[in-house]
C-alpha cells in the first residue's frame, strides 16, 4: 500500500474453472482491499480455455464458470467489482495448434453474455439467445450439432 501501486493499476483476477472456488474468490478481494485496492476486474473465458485441442466449445462449462463469478459478485463489497474480460483463447500457447475457432464459440458468447447483463440464466434468456443467433435448439449440456 505504501509504495503507491494500488493507485496505479487494478488487479485482474482469472479463473475459467466451471466451479471457482467462490469463497475463496471473495477472501482474494478482500486481501486486495486491505493491500489498498479499491477495484478488481474479474476475467472469464467464453472459449478456448477447456482443452489444448479442443475444436468445439461446450457452452455448459462457461456458462457456468460466468454464473459463479456472478455469485462471486454478489458476495463482494458494492463498487468493489470494475468490470469483466470475457477471454477467448485461441491457443494454449505459440506452439500450439488453433483450438475452438471464434464461428463455434459464438453461441457461448451470446450465452455468456446474456447470463451477465441478465445477473442469471433461465429458460426465457436461452430462448432470448435462440431468436438473437436463428437457432432452434441451443444445447448448452452437449456440443452443438
Amino acid at each position: 500500500a505504501e509504495s503507491g501501486v494500488p493507485q496505479l493499476v487494478q488487479p485482474m483476477i482469472w479463473d475459467y474453472a466451471a466451479d471457482l472456488d467462490v469463497e475463496g474468490k471473495v477472501q482474494l478481494i478482500e486481501k486486495y482491499r486491505r493491500c489498498g485496492f479499491s477495484k478488481v476486474w474479474f476475467a472469464s473465458a467464453f472459449k478456448g480455455a477447456t482443452g489444448v485441442n479442443q475444436s468445439l466449445t461446450l457452452i455448459g462449462h462457461h456458462l457456468k464458470n460466468h454464473l459463479q463469478w456472478l455469485k462471486v459478485a454478489s458476495s463482494s463489497p458494492t463498487n468493489v467489482l470494475e468490470g469483466i474480460a470475457l477471454t477467448g483463447w485461441q491457443r494454449y500457447d505459440h506452439f500450439s495448434v488453433l483450438c475452438e475457432l471464434l464461428p463455434v464459440a459464438i453461441p457461448s458468447v451470446a450465452v455468456c453474455l446474456q447470463a451477465l447483463k441478465n445477473g442469471g440464466y433461465s429458460e426465457k434468456i436461452k430462448e432470448n439467445v435462440e431468436k438473437l443467433l436463428g437457432m432452434s435448439n441451443l444445447e448448452t449440456d452437449t456440443f452443438m450439432r
